[in-house]
């Protein structure tokens, strides 16, 4: 259900998530100049845009760039943040300090890498 007044456009980003996870800039830029040309024919003046994968707040400012100054860019990483506290508190898995680990079904060492050029520090992912 939708908002009545409300126009929504889908624009798929194919290729992006793969030259995001290989730091690809040029392709990165190329990219997101295409996608969001695409959209922009479809949509000439967005008021806002909803980035829908995990990977692409981390090039939030190609977007920002490439829709213009006045375009709000919603992505999604504090409201998930947010929302996974809330359910931890809720059900009593809220813990601080202790250790952490972290899981990925793709390549440990290549995820690790990764995540490590992302945050700028070593991060050592493990197998699920």
């Amino acid at each position: 259900l939708r908002a009545r007044g409300i126009q929504v456009q889908a624009q798929a980003c194919h290729g992006l998530v793969d030259a995001i996870e290989t730091n690809d800039t040029p392709s990165i830029q190329t990219l997101v100049r295409r996608h969001c040309h695409a959209l922009l024919q479809q949509m000439p003046a967005p008021q806002a845009a909803v980035l829908g994968c995990t990977h692409y707040p981390l090039i939030s400012e190609h977007f920002q760039r490439e829709l213009g100054p006045d375009v709000r860019i919603i992505s999604q990483p504090d409201l998930v943040a947010a929302s996974l506290q809330d359910y931890l508190i809720r059900h009593g898995l809220s813990a601080s300090g202790g250790a952490h680990r972290y899981l990925t079904s793709g390549d440990p060492a290549l995820v690790s890498r990764q995540a490590q050029a992302f945050v700028g520090q070593s991060l050592p992912f493990e197998a699920l």
